[in-house]
């Protein structure tokens, strides 16, 4: 359960001197990342992770938690300025806040979508403070079954409902399962497809693999694709929001909000997909459905605030199980661990303050991301005139500099320097990248646990069948399968009944 004297604690480290710094910075560097398209809050998780070993776990991961909020909401500014998301979260809110900037609202759509986000960031982190020690306390009664039917839940869940291909996305998962079994074998401790190198003895380094998968590549994509910066020429007038205009809008930030968290916790379908559900259902029941895609403000509100409300339940099940939301908790998962923390119901037995440092720190960091966004929007909106051609070779200095850095290792570099390639044709040809880091990570859960639970029952794989939790995961996954294909069947033949 919640224990408040931990959190009052955590409360106090986290507005400590340093660790508010720290966050303040974050927020900061994450609003500008996500206001930049192209750029997102993973690439700068996954860049900024060697550069908080030195900083000490709690700085560490509250500056990250900063970075991550302040990046989701931070796509917003571009889609309402200049019809591009800052990030893929983003894209629904391009639908109205656009609309509202060219009638001269650029103001009013900036404050609505900096609220919504803050509301829905701060809905969600209250509930992961709430629910998360409640599911981790079930979680200690989990054995190497429960957790292997949930990996293979987790691998289920992120084939199928990435992307608009299953079999594209079943494709990365398979290369992130491979990649997941080089190194030593977890149970007998003898080297596998390591072709006689001591630098794959130890496995893939995961941190410059996520430096290359999320920003070389990105950075390789913009030297494709790279030109001047489009210029804002929307005027900015007031931001902050009245009093009456949020109220106008109450119901839809509550539904949102519900939207949000519930779509987070569910595997690999994160802040897009939120926004879309909530964005469609607010149209839905609207009493003037019409207005929405020309400047409907409830639009912009819907989209923003279940994007940040979706942040708190990615997190969830990645801090409680072990088992990350999306790329972006994957990314926080491996900072966890370099920083010698197993993310999963352990942490809260065997390191519970910095848990709840982390509840502390995920609410003040969609607070900050609040006051900064509604005192800075306008200013921020400036960072959008900086020149592209200015901003890759930064992304590749910082990028070899992080993979390096962490373990000084040369290797390393080239570890980042091949998935950056990786991750560029993975993009190109439009295959999704997050399966390959999910299965990475489930696939060594599943391998491992299958492993023990086949020790346990000497051999019977029945022993997944014989314990309930176990079996109702596994029935689970299989119904995930099953509804993803028909989906992509009834799909394929709209698309043929079209053409």
């Amino acid at each position: 359960m919640l224990d408040l004297n931990l959190l009052f604690q955590g409360f106090l480290t986290v507005l400590s001197g340093p660790n508010l710094l720290v966050i303040v910075l974050g927020t900061i560097g994450g609003i500008i990342v996500g206001a930049l398209p192209g750029l997102t809050a993973t690439m700068a998780i996954a860049l900024l992770i060697p550069f908080t070993f030195s900083m000490g776990p709690t700085a560490g991961i509250c500056m990250l938690l900063a970075v991550y909020t302040a990046g989701i909401y931070g796509g917003g500014i571009a889609s309402i300025l200049i019809r591009t998301p800052g990030t893929p979260a983003a894209v629904v809110t391009v639908l109205d806040g656009y609309p509202m900037a060219q009638k001269g609202l650029a103001g009013q759509a900036l404050g609505l979508a900096t609220v919504g986000s803050g509301i829905g960031g701060l809905f969600s982190a209250i509930c992961l403070t709430l629910f998360a020690p409640i599911l981790a306390s079930f979680a200690l009664r989990f054995s190497a079954p429960e957790f292997c039917a949930l990996a293979i839940l987790g691998l289920a869940v992120t084939v199928t409902m990435t992307g608009r291909s299953p079999l594209k996305g079943a494709i990365s998962a398979t290369g992130g399962l491979l990649i997941a079994m080089i190194g030593l074998d977890p149970i007998g401790g003898f080297p596998r497809f390591t072709f006689g190198s001591t630098e794959l003895v130890g496995g893939i380094s995961f941190v410059p693999m996520l430096i290359g998968l999320f920003s070389l590549s990105e950075a390789f994509r913009q030297i494709e694709i790279i030109e001047k910066a489009e210029q804002v020429t929307a005027k900015i007038a007031r931001v902050v929001p009245r009093i009456g205009e949020l109220i106008v809008h109450k119901w839809v930030m509550l539904r949102a909000c519900l939207i949000g968290i519930t779509v987070g916790i569910m595997p690999s379908m994160g802040p897009e997909t939120a926004a879309f559900m909530s964005y469609s259902e607010t149209k839905r029941t609207s009493e003037n459905p019409e207005d929405f895609g020309k400047g409907e403000p409830a639009g912009v509100v819907a989209a923003q605030t279940a994007e940040n409300a979706s942040t708190g339940g990615d997190v969830l099940p990645m801090i409680t199980l072990g088992v990350p939301g999306d790329a972006a908790t994957a990314v926080l998962m491996g900072a966890l661990t370099i920083h010698n923390l197993e993310p999963g119901p352990l942490l809260f037995r065997d390191h519970p303050d910095v848990v709840h440092t982390i509840f502390a720190g995920m609410i003040v960091a969609n607070l900050s991301f609040l006051f900064i966004g509604l005192l800075g929007a306008r200013y921020f909106a400036k960072v959008l005139n900086v020149d592209r051609r200015l901003l890759v070779p930064a992304i590749f200095l910082f990028s070899l500099i992080g993979a390096y850095a962490l373990n000084n290792n040369p290797s390393d570099v080239w570890v980042a320097l091949i998935f950056g390639f990786i991750g560029y044709l993975m993009q190109r040809y439009d295959f999704p990248v997050s399966p390959m880091v999910l299965a990475q990570i489930l696939g060594a859960m599943a391998e491992s646990n299958f492993r023990r639970s086949l020790a346990m029952s000497q051999g019977d794989p029945m022993i997944f069948l014989q314990r309930p939790i176990a079996a109702a995961i596994l029935v689970l996954a299989v119904l995930a399968a099953v509804a993803a294909v028909r989906r992509h069947i009834a799909t394929s033949r709209q698309v043929s009944a079209a053409g």
